[in-house]
């Protein structure tokens, strides 16, 4: 089973900054690829940025020069750091992990969600 905990979410102005990030406990997983997806009140879930075990990240346009994915692999712990916030990137961002297990199994795992919040 893996297990991933969210934090860093909250309320912040147009142009301020927030940094997420997500610790995987993987006991008997290797994970592969993390990222970050948000979904805002009504629309469908969307990849915000992701990156795989040997740091080569994918961004949504959207969030291209504004946000910065980043992970520590002896930690298990992917971060996601956001500057310039717009209200449009108001949502509730979930942190994903694909993981393999020792049986050669592949699994994704998603965590609970934080709530981003950016005051226009």
């Amino acid at each position: 089973q893996v297990q991933l905990v969210e934090s860093g979410g909250g309320l912040v102005q147009f142009g301020g900054s927030l940094n997420l990030s997500c610790a995987a406990s993987a006991s008997s997983f290797s994970i592969n690829a993390m990222g970050w997806y948000r979904q805002g009140p009504g629309d469908k879930r969307e990849l915000v940025a992701a990156i795989t075990s040997g740091g080569s990240t994918n961004y949504a346009d959207s969030v291209k020069g504004r946000f910065t994915i980043s992970r520590d692999n002896a930690k298990n712990t992917v971060y996601l750091q956001m500057n310039s916030l717009k209200p449009e990137d108001t949502a509730v961002y979930y942190c994903n992990a694909q993981v393999v297990s020792s049986r050669g199994y592949e699994y994704r795992y998603w965590g609970q969600g934080t709530q981003v919040t950016v005051s226009s």
